[in-house]
């Protein structure tokens, strides 16, 4: 990529290299100006042969409909195979969506009051958005309902995930928490919950009770929707 200009340049956007225009733009305009393409472009960083970044970008993002989301379900491997998109531009796009997945989540502060299943789906449906495969998460709360804590428990695959109770219960203990809400998701998209899970809550729910723990809800995530055992009336 060539050196970059300073936006006091009184050169026009045009005449910079293809490659080049995006930072640029950012520089003069602002980060809102610029396009999907031209930001991914900017991840990419160069082009390949007679590509620019910015081809390669418009390619990758065609090929998954100008959706980040199915973007971000996409491997390295499976990104190389796009020509001109070689291992480290392919990690830089992983990672840059990684890191936007992280800034999302957890968007409910500590201590915040939980009223309602729809304030938990807000608080971790980054998390589960996009995944081709079962994790399972745990919000930890106190007496007066606020979260003291939320914990990856578990990652399976594409139709289960191992859940311990030990481990579940041991943190409840360590963080003094009087109840907690289970969350999963479901990558099929089916919203409704299997037999397994409705056997795994009332498991879980029987022995939280010996140990002066309440289990809330259990919410099921999907890219689409929720499913709250709370709200059915099944808890």
């Amino acid at each position: 990529m060539k050196p970059l200009k300073t936006a006091s340049s009184n050169a026009s956007i045009k005449m910079w290299a293809e490659d080049d225009r995006p930072r640029e733009k950012l520089l003069l305009k602002g980060k809102e100006s610029l396009s999907d393409a031209e930001l991914l472009a900017l991840i990419i960083g160069s082009g390949y042969r007679n590509k620019s970044a910015l081809d390669l970008a418009r390619e990758v993002l065609v090929s998954v409909q100008n959706n980040w989301h199915q973007l971000a379900k996409k491997s390295v491997q499976e990104l190389t195979k796009t020509k001109g998109l070689g291992p480290v531009k392919s990690i830089n796009i992983v990672a840059a969506l990684e890191i936007g997945k992280r800034r999302e989540a957890f968007s409910i502060p500590p201590k915040t009051k939980v009223r309602n299943s729809k304030m938990i789906f807000d608080h971790l449906k980054k998390q589960f958005q996009g995944l081709d495969h079962e994790e399972f998460y745990v919000v930890y709360l106190n007496f007066a309902n606020e979260i003291l804590d939320t914990i990856q428990l578990s990652k399976g695959g594409m139709t289960s995930t191992i859940v311990d109770g030990k481990v579940l219960f041991h943190h409840a203990l360590s963080c003094r928490a009087t109840g907690f809400i289970l969350c999963h998701n479901h990558p099929s998209g089916n919203i409704g919950p299997s037999e397994t899970d409705k056997t795994l809550t009332f498991k879980l729910r029987e022995f939280a009770k010996l140990i002066d723990l309440q289990l809330i809800d259990h919410l099921i995530f999907t890219d689409n929707g929720y499913f709250s055992f709370a709200d059915e009336g099944i808890i």
